[in-house]
């Protein structure tokens, strides 16, 4: 008895440092903003209790359509990362000559800080100066310089493009990992049986990167939904809100306008989308994991 009250005690001290971080780092925080979203906390020294209103404002056409441009924005840049991710990761994992030197050229984009990464962007999209207008007005496809970051449609992609290039490295990383891991003998079997290249990627790689397909998508969902600086420093989320997304709508409401209460309850908002998000994405590895994939 005493041995297992020990050993009990000794599992509780090892827990101790976590559970102190999960309290202080991530539940007081939380709270503390949910709190903050039923009051008119601003500037202001007084502060009073309104209920839900403050998420009653919220719920308008405005948002609304911030919600979606969110969603939309967040599809589009997972989805060519993890294509362009994959289909990377399955050059790099063939047998063709140099492939160190091309594993160490992707890494660039993921190694040189996010915010020098993001400026250079903004330089070549810029209209006078920049190398993307100045390539396609040599190459005839444009008659005058082109400001992409001038007008709403454009601006909206060339941020995806810039995310995209800051994600694909991590992508390509991770599923590279993921090939390196599936067994050899599964290839050798189905070539002896004389399936092609193209059969056996169809036939065993894709299946057996279903959870890490799985894991990778969900994480860069996260990543990508809650990506602030790539938008901020292009556009700060115009032209004329065009690239405006939930968190940059977030900050401008809290920390722009000194609503604190209003951009509490925009931050709960954005904590219960992740929250749906990362309650998908474990029932789909619980499945996998038990061999349920129904």
């Amino acid at each position: 008895m005493g041995v297992h009250r020990s050993t009990v005690i000794f599992a509780w001290i090892l827990l101790l440092p976590a559970l102190l971080y999960v309290l202080v780092i991530v539940a007081y925080p939380l709270v503390d903003t949910v709190i903050l979203s039923f009051t008119d906390a601003s500037l202001k020294k007084l502060t009073n209790w309104v209920g839900f209103d403050n998420y009653r404002k919220i719920f308008n056409a405005t948002f609304a359509s911030v919600i979606v441009r969110t969603f939309i924005w967040t599809f589009f840049s997972v989805s060519i990362k993890m294509i362009i991710g994959t289909f990377g990761a399955t050059m790099l994992n063939s047998a063709v000559p140099g492939r160190s030197l091309f594993r160490v050229l992707t890494m660039p984009p993921w190694i040189v800080p996010m915010a020098i990464g993001i400026f250079m962007w903004g330089w070549m999209y810029n209209g006078q100066f920049g190398m993307i207008s100045g390539v396609l007005q040599n190459l005839g496809l444009v008659s005058g310089p082109v400001a992409f970051l001038a007008y709403g449609s454009t601006a909206f992609w060339a941020t995806i493009i810039t995310d995209v290039w800051i994600g694909v490295p991590l992508v390509t990383l991770y599923m590279l990992a993921a090939m390196q891991a599936i067994p050899q003998d599964l290839y050798e079997a189905a070539w002896t049986d004389g399936a092609g290249r193209a059969y056996r990627f169809r036939r065993i790689t894709l299946p057996l990167l279903v959870p890490s397909l799985i894991t990778m998508s969900m994480l860069s969902l996260i990543a990508t939904f809650n990506s602030f600086d790539i938008i901020w420093i292009l556009t700060r989320g115009g032209p004329d809100g065009e690239t405006t997304t939930m968190i940059i709508d977030t900050y401008r409401t809290a920390i722009g306008s000194y609503k604190y209460g209003e951009g509490a309850a925009r931050a709960v908002l954005i904590c219960i989308f992740l929250s749906l998000f990362c309650l998908a994405y474990f029932r789909t590895t619980s499945r996998f994991a038990t061999g349920d994939n129904r």
